[in-house]
């Protein structure tokens, strides 16, 4: 199984955080499963991948350290492909991914960790 992480320290209003992510991911033709304030899943619709190769992304809101401005963020991307080679489906997918947090014009980037 490939699987990706990163953390985000972002400089938005908490409460427009969780919308701007939906969008976001729907934005990366992503299909939003599962939603709460804290928490986002989302998938890649079938057919733009083999079954074992779709990608999964788990969007953390970490509300616990979130101050009026800032907000800590963690995805987790993985498939149940084999990572047999280092440029795979799911790293492709967790760099277009990662590309579109540090780009978004919604919020600005303070911190990246990659992990």
């Amino acid at each position: 199984m490939a699987r990706y992480t990163c953390s985000f320290m972002i400089a938005v209003n908490i409460d427009d955080l969780q919308p701007l992510v939906l969008d976001l991911l729907q934005n990366c033709d992503l299909e939003i499963q599962y939603y709460t304030p804290d928490y986002v899943m989302a998938r890649e619709i079938l057919g733009n991948a083999s079954v074992s190769q779709l990608v999964k992304v788990e969007v953390l809101i970490d509300k616990s350290t979130a101050t009026e401005t800032e907000t800590r963020i963690s995805i987790v991307i993985k498939n149940e492909e084999l990572p047999l080679r280092i440029n795979n489906r799911c790293r492709q997918m967790f760099d277009f991914i990662r590309q579109e947090i540090e780009g978004s014009r919604c919020w600005h980037l303070i911190e990246t960790l990659a992990g």
